[in-house]
């Protein structure tokens, strides 16, 4: 147990030091833009396959404080996101159940399942963004941070429920 819990840490720290998640790092205190809010959401929200929800707020706070100079606006839009999404993960997870025939989440590989999870929540529960922009957005997501396969997986699984 201890064996996979030390490569599951080790899986985060590798990712999270790659240079494709360090682009997305706010600069210099700079507004974001909508895809860079939509990539430190999906990293705050890949910590929680690792972490339980204690110490998952816990790690909000060690990402957010390790972002160079957000306003406080950002903190707070990025913290009251990622709250929203956890409170409705459960319900998240059902919907993605629903429309992954064939997959169980445990199945799934966690940087699929993290993708899913948020852009699930973009589809339906945040009505600012069209449904196919969460489900583009979702695409170049899974580009940037997934498998080969990632990004026909997460349109595939999006497309039954646009």
């Amino acid at each position: 147990m201890l064996q996979t819990l030390f490569s599951y840490t080790a899986s985060i720290d590798s990712i999270c030091s790659n240079p494709l998640f360090v682009h997305a790092r706010l600069v210099g205190g700079r507004s974001v833009t909508r895809r860079q809010i939509r990539e430190h959401i999906f990293m705050m929200l890949f910590r929680r396959e690792f972490y339980n929800d204690k110490d998952l707020l816990e790690q909000l706070e060690i990402y957010l404080s390790d972002l160079q100079k957000p306003t406080e606006d950002e903190n707070i839009y990025l913290t009251n996101r990622f709250k929203t999404i956890l409170a409705k993960l459960d319900e998240i997870d059902k919907i993605i159940s629903e429309a992954a025939s064939g997959w169980t989440l445990d199945r799934m590989g966690k940087v699929e399942l993290t993708i899913l999870r948020l852009a699930v929540y973009e589809m339906q529960f945040d009505d600012d963004i069209p449904i196919k922009v969460a489900i583009n957005e979702a695409v170049e997501l899974a580009k940037t941070f997934g498998g080969d396969d990632a990004p026909g997986f997460i349109n595939g699984v999006l497309a039954k429920l646009a």
